[in-house]
């Protein structure tokens, strides 16, 4: 045992440094030898497996910056993360030291207006991973809230265990909508959230799923991700904007993707913006108001987690056939520049270098 700033921590064979990838400039990376951080009173202290590679990461990565959120010192990226606790806070049992865990990427501040009112992912003091300034996982060892860190079963894989979180998006995207059993649901991208999208709906009973993207790779390949069909927008603009969808859900922030999906959603029905694009763009508010389109968005998630490990335990969703690409931790600038290539669904790290 070992007593750290007010924390007892048990740390077994935890060495006090770890290896860290830090991004210390635009497209440039360099694995750094850190101290493991300790865990505060009410968290707990995990050996990181997988760590799935998001979009965001790749935009912190080659722009550095997503909108008004810069990246100007050193950060660790990387959020879509699991693995296992190795030593808890005070308030924590010992007793879950050992467990294999999913980590919700998220620490609202659980005391403001949005989190009482059950918004915890609007709170405007959220301290979310690999968000700056605050470092995330792509390294051996992370803390996290303890009601944060998910008991998983062994029949997940590490991989499977981090895409906990963007499947956790997709399912937030689909609670926004009213889809039920037997209705249609129309998808724009067909790239890792778009996949996570249809799973979604199809487990929330959407009969008809249908998928659009530019790229004939990606609309081969998420037909054995929950879509029904996947169409070329160039070439079935009829086709889509006739579909009277219950639901339209875009995962690519393009104007035209977001237009188009419009016009196809029935009276009733409802739009969720998944995807983020160009600040402003039009639209066609009589359309809105004459069908009384419900129009929404989606900022992260809240609650979702045990439906997304229950749907993972269940085999109602295929997360370990998403991965395409596995990296180790001394190749993270080639798992964030994997997302370049079309034919490349999801690229992971493997911090300690080999699948479980």
């Amino acid at each position: 045992m070992s007593t750290t700033a007010g924390t007892t921590t048990d740390v077994g064979d935890v060495p006090r440094t770890m290896r860290a990838s830090v991004m210390t400039g635009v497209r440039a990376v360099e694995v750094q030898e850190r101290p493991v951080p300790v865990p505060a009173d009410d968290e707990v202290l995990v050996r990181v497996g997988s760590v799935g590679v998001c979009g965001s990461d790749v935009h912190y990565f080659t722009e550095g910056r997503i909108g008004d959120m810069v990246v100007d010192g050193p950060l660790v990226l990387g959020h879509e993360v699991g693995g296992t606790v190795v030593g808890v806070g005070r308030d924590v049992p010992e007793s879950r030291v050992g467990e294999r865990v999913a980590l919700e990427p998220q620490k609202p501040c659980r005391r403001c207006r949005q989190c009482h009112a059950g918004r915890m992912n609007l709170c405007p003091h959220m301290v979310f991973y690999a968000t700056p300034p605050v470092d995330g996982a792509f390294c051996e060892y992370v803390t996290a809230p303890a009601d944060f860190a998910y008991p998983v079963p062994d029949s997940l894989s590490d991989a499977a265990v981090g895409l906990l979180e963007p499947l956790s998006v997709g399912i937030w995207a689909m609670r926004k909508t009213d889809v039920g059993l037997g209705d249609r649901v129309l998808v724009a991208g067909a790239g890792p959230i778009g996949a996570m999208v249809a799973q979604a709906a199809r487990a929330q009973g959407a009969t008809d799923v249908v998928v659009t993207d530019l790229v004939e790779s990606r609309r081969e390949r998420i037909l054995s991700f929950g879509a029904t069909r996947a169409l070329d927008p160039r070439e079935s603009a009829a086709e889509i904007a006739a579909l009277e969808a219950d639901a339209f859900v875009d995962c690519t922030g393009a104007t035209p993707a977001v237009l188009s999906g419009i016009e196809a959603v029935r009276g009733g029905g409802t739009v969720v913006l998944v995807g983020l694009g160009a600040e402003t763009m039009p639209i066609p508010v009589q359309l809105v108001a004459t069908r009384e389109i419900r129009l929404t968005g989606v900022f992260r998630y809240v609650d979702t987690w045990p439906r997304a490990i229950e749907l993972a335990r269940t085999g109602t969703v295929d997360l370990d056939g998403m991965v395409t690409a596995r990296y180790d931790l001394d190749s993270v600038e080639e798992a964030l520049l994997a997302d370049s290539d079309p034919t490349s669904m999801k690229a992971v790290v493997d911090v300690f270098g080999g699948p479980r």
